[in-house]
Order: C-alpha cells, then sequence, then structure tokens
C-alpha cells in the first residue's frame, strides 16, 4: 500500500491501508493504492475523490459520489474538470439496472457544415480549437441532474464540497503549477478579463487557488437548480461572454439543452458482462470490436507486452479505428450499422487479413464492408450495496476552449473540434471522419470516451475508465485484457505502460517504459513506432464479492499525475 503525502509543496511516501478521515484542502495526502470494505471513489484529484468519499460516509451511494466528485473535480482539476464541458455515465444499481446518461455537448442552433473552412474551403482549426467559436452547448450540469434521481443525498448536500473549496481555495500541486504557467500566454490570449489561473508572478506548489466567481455560480445551482445554470444570471453571463467573442451560443441553446439517457453497450467478454457507452460516444463499438477480434485467440498464454500479443492488439486496435473513421457519428442524425460492425462474422472477416509477424498497413487495410476527444478526466465509485459508477468529463483539449465565462468562473469546452471539421482533415487528437460527423445544428460531435462497468456473475467487477483523447478507448481494452487474460493486479494493469495505434496515423505510440525487446520485435515486423511520454491516466476499482452484503474494493489511482484513491 503506498501513499504519497503532499504538503503544501513537499511529498512523504507514507504506508496506510485507510484513508485519511480528515483531509485539509492546503495539506493533503495523495492516494495512489487503497483496499477498503465499504465503498470507494477514484479521480483525478485527492480533494475530488475526498468529496465523494464524504458523500458514502453521509449515506450516499455510489452516484451521489459521482456526483460530487464530479463538481469537486469543477473546481479542484480546472484543466479537463468542469461545468462548461460534458460527458458520459455508466451507471450499475444495486437491483441490476445498467443506464447511460449523455450529456455531450451539442453544436448551437447557428453552427453549420463549413463554419471553420475559408473561402478556398480550407480548415481553420485554430478556430474549432480555442476561443468562444470552439464551444459547444454545455452538457455537464444537465447530467448530473439526469442522474440525481439514483442519488439519495439532495443536490444542496453534493455540492457543497465544490463550493466550500471554489471559496476557500486549496493548495495546488507542482503539476498544477506548472500547468497554469504555461497556459498562462492561451489564458491572456483568449481571455477579455484576469482569470483565477493567472497571477503577475509563476505558480508554484503549495500556493492557494481560490475561485469566487466559480464558487457563485456553484451556489446559483444549489439554489436553482439546473435552471441555476442554463437560465438567470449564469445564462446571462455566459451569453455576454459569447457576445465578446464573437461566440454563437444562444440562449435558446442553453434553456433547450437535454442529458439523454439511453440503451447502455452491453456485451459478453470470456465470461464477463461489459457494460459502456453508445454512441454518441465511440469508446464503447470500438471497444467492443477490439474484444471481439481478439476473443478467439488464446492472448493469455502468449504473454503479456509480448510481440505476439501487443501485435495482435495492435491489429484488432487498427480495424476497428478505420470504421470509426467510417461509420460513426450521433445516432439521432445519421444512421449507424452497430449491429453489423459488432458481429462476430463481421469481426472475425475483419481479422482475416492479419498476418502475425507482419505488420497490417492502413493504406491498405480500411473500413469493413457492411451489407445493408487530451485531456479528459474519469472517476470511478462503489459502494457496499452494489451501486458503481463510471464518469468520464472533459472541456475535449487542456482547459478545452482556454476561455473562461467572465463574471462565472468557469471554463468553457473546446469540443466543436471533435466534429470532422472537413472530411479526411484530422482533429487535435489525429483522429479523421466523415460526413457521418459533419457539423451540424443541435447534433452531438463524436467522442472517444469509454466509461466502463464489468459485471462477473451480474455483480460489479471491475471499474474502468481514463482520459486521453482518441488514446482512452485502447487504453480501456488493454487495462481489461491486463486483468482478465493476464491476470494481472489492478496496480499493475493500471500503471504499466501502454501502447495506441488509431489507424491513421499509421503510427504505434509505445508509452515510455514498455519493453525494448518487444519494440525491437515490432519495428522487425514492420511497423513504425513514436515513443510517447505519457498515454491515458487511468482509474480502476476492482471489487471482490464475498457473502452478502459483503464487498472488497480494490482501488488504483493512476501513478501518471495527481489522481488519488479513497476509501473506508
Amino acid at each position: 500500500m503506498r501513499l504519497y503525502c503532499f504538503l503544501f509543496f513537499c511529498f512523504a511516501v507514507i504506508s496506510t491501508a485507510a484513508s485519511c478521515q480528515h483531509i485539509n484542502s492546503y495539506s493533503y495526502p495523495v492516494i495512489k493504492d487503497i483496499n477498503s470494505e465499504n465503498g470507494a471513489v477514484v479521480s483525478a484529484h485527492p480533494l475530488a475523490s475526498n468529496a465523494g468519499l464524504q458523500m458514502l460516509k453521509k449515506g450516499g451511494n455510489a452516484i451521489d459520489a459521482a456526483i460530487a466528485t464530479q463538481l469537486a473535480l469543477a473546481v479542484v482539476y480546472p484543466g479537463a474538470g468542469n461545468i462548461g464541458g460534458g460527458g458520459f455515465m455508466i451507471i450499475h444499481t444495486k437491483d441490476g439496472k445498467n443506464i447511460a446518461i449523455d450529456s455531450r455537448e451539442t453544436a448551437p442552433a447557428a453552427a453549420s457544415r463549413d463554419m471553420y473552412l475559408d473561402k478556398a474551403g480550407n480548415p481553420m482549426m485554430t478556430l474549432s480549437q480555442n476561443g468562444h467559436l470552439s464551444a459547444g452547448v454545455p452538457g455537464a450540469v444537465a447530467g448530473i441532474f439526469a442522474a440525481l434521481k439514483y442519488a439519495k443525498l439532495p443536490l444542496k448536500t453534493l455540492i457543497e464540497p465544490a463550493i466550500k473549496l471554489a471559496e476557500k481555495g486549496f493548495a495546488i500541486t507542482a503539476l498544477q503549477a506548472g500547468s497554469f504557467n504555461e497556459n498562462k500566454e492561451n489564458f491572456e490570449q483568449y481571455n477579455f478579463s484576469p482569470v483565477a489561473f493567472t497571477k503577475t508572478t509563476a505558480w508554484k506548489a503549495g500556493d492557494t487557488l481560490v475561485q469566487p466567481e466559480l464558487a457563485a455560480t456553484l451556489r446559483r445551482i444549489k439554489d436553482n437548480g439546473q435552471a441555476g445554470f442554463y437560465e438567470g444570471e449564469t445564462a446571462r453571463l455566459l451569453l455576454a461572454e459569447m457576445n465578446k467573442g464573437r461566440g454563437i451560443i444562444s440562449a435558446a441553446d442553453l434553456k433547450n439543452y437535454q442529458a439523454k439517457e439511453r440503451a447502455v453497450t452491453d456485451f459478453n467478454y470470456k465470461g464477463y458482462r461489459i457494460i459502456t457507452m453508445p454512441l454518441p460516444s465511440s469508446g464503447g463499438i470500438i471497444l467492443q470490436q477490439m474484444l471481439g477480434m481478439i476473443s478467439g485467440k488464446n492472448i493469455g498464454a502468449m504473454g503479456f507486452q509480448s510481440p505476439a500479443a501487443t501485435q495482435l492488439m495492435i491489429e484488432a486496435e487498427r480495424r476497428a479505428y478505420a470504421d470509426r473513421a467510417f461509420f460513426l457519428g450521433d445516432p439521432d442524425f445519421v444512421q449507424v450499422p452497430v449491429k453489423q460492425i459488432t458481429d462476430s462474422s463481421y469481426l472475425n472477416e475483419r481479422m482475416k487479413n492479419y498476418e502475425p509477424g507482419k505488420a497490417g498497413k492502413s493504406n491498405i487495410i480500411k473500413e469493413g464492408t457492411v451489407y445493408e476527444s487530451t485531456e479528459t478526466t474519469h472517476l470511478c465509485t462503489a459502494d457496499k450495496e452494489g451501486n458503481a459508477v463510471s464518469l468520464t468529463t472533459t472541456l475535449n483539449g487542456s482547459y478545452g476552449s482556454k476561455t473562461v465565462v467572465t463574471g462565472a468562473g468557469f471554463l468553457l469546452n473546446n469540443e466543436m473540434d471533435d466534429f470532422s471539421v472537413k472530411p479526411g482533415v484530422p482533429n487535435m487528437y489525429g483522429a479523421v471522419g466523415n460526413e457521418k460527423n459533419a457539423i451540424a445544428p443541435g447534433k452531438r460531435m463524436l467522442s472517444s470516451m469509454t466509461p466502463t462497468i464489468i459485471l462477473k456473475n451480474d455483480q460489479p467487477f471491475m471499474i474502468v475508465g481514463t482520459p486521453g483523447g482518441t488514446t482512452i478507448t485502447t487504453s480501456v481494452f488493454q487495462s481489461i485484457v491486463n486483468v482478465i487474460d493476464f491476470n494481472l493486479s489492478a496496480h499493475n494493469a493500471v500503471n504499466l505502460p501502454k501502447f495506441h495505434h488509431q489507424w491513421l496515423p499509421d503510427i504505434v505510440f509505445l508509452e515510455k517504459g514498455f519493453k525494448p525487446e518487444t519494440r525491437t520485435a515490432l519495428e522487425n515486423m514492420g511497423y513504425q513506432i513514436k515513443e510517447s511520454a505519457q498515454i491515458g491516466r487511468t482509474e480502476m476499482i476492482l471489487i471482490k464479492k464475498g457473502k452478502n452484503p459483503s464487498r472488497t474494493f480494490t482501488t488504483v489511482a493512476d501513478h501518471r499525475g495527481d489522481d488519488g484513491a479513497a476509501g473506508y
């Protein structure tokens, strides 16, 4: 058991088996691994995880914990935690219900297919990636209220930790200080007023971040519910910000936004039931494709990170991402052949041209034949009653559009870049798409977010997810295979180096520290390799069911960031 204790700018390593009971927002522990019996939370920041833990201790369930954690992330993890973005939530309830809540942003009514093209038809990617025009209509707050009916505690209780953290402030970590300093010019360029994330001197670990305008916005949500964000003073401030920077979100866009409850993507893999997100997230579909493509192989016998296993998974990734580019879009706007491209016979056909020991080529291997978004954040929660939540939420790029709503204190997303600005032109994550993901008013842009819950004997076994743009689904894919096929511990499944291939560019990205002998073998097969400093920040809870109602939770926060695990 490892606990990294953060005390202003000092870190100490301590061994413990339980979460701290009282956390001071100016001096707090960063727990990476924890075992517990009553419940668990893991997220991108220890103060947010603690907010969720406190809800479990107050008698709340996993949904309460998820909502409190999500709201706290909007304060303590502004690079991706948000109320100005959107996300996807998977819920498994103690009575066996599986629910998908879609709070993905939508294109404003004034949006148009070619809005980011110049007169010559060339894409102006700066406009789709930064500033006011890059923002879609935020869905995060509506998603929270859509989930609230499955919670036990009132919103006034769930939002209070976030309000206190915004109002009274908290000590930032070294990673956050570096991030604020690196983005100072962006914040100054894309805002008309000073923002909370800039100051005259450089940020350093232990400095206090106070966000009074965000606290006031959260209080309006506390007092007025969903209308406290989409109408009234907060909406007025957001619309005023749009006018300053020629943004196109309107009052009607805000008032008409609705989160949607959708049928989950639900499939089996080697005796486990995988519950994940449907469209407009591409994640669930291509996760089902990738697992389906390898399911007939004894990949476990090949060995973790062996050349054979790694190559097999790379080729499954290549084919799934080719299909993503060609077939997928918002199902409310376009027809997507989901059943056909996830059918086992189709997946077997896709792998017929796979050659062990020889690299595939993306200029040859394209989409199959059918007859008929890097800055995101993830959290997992679980309780002793059997409820579980996997939630991925995002602003898209780091700090989204880089634009803060003056007077309201929250960052706007830059999700419009997740549309296909022009067919065949890659977005900020290198993903390409076609007309099915073209911009249209009210349409949801395609996503890679893959919040996932795995059931064993219809009981929660694993809760997993990660940020990382297009690397999200491949990281979830590998995390699942690491546990189920390679029998890795949760700690190793999360923290050992990962790899990524997304069809285009035709490059295999290997995380720093990946087995050198496997890298050499892949190069000899003909793969182009590029080293990546970091792939994702996976959060995982593994649950062992004992005699009713006994459960034990093994919770792991990724070592790649300030992520924190909590449990009791």
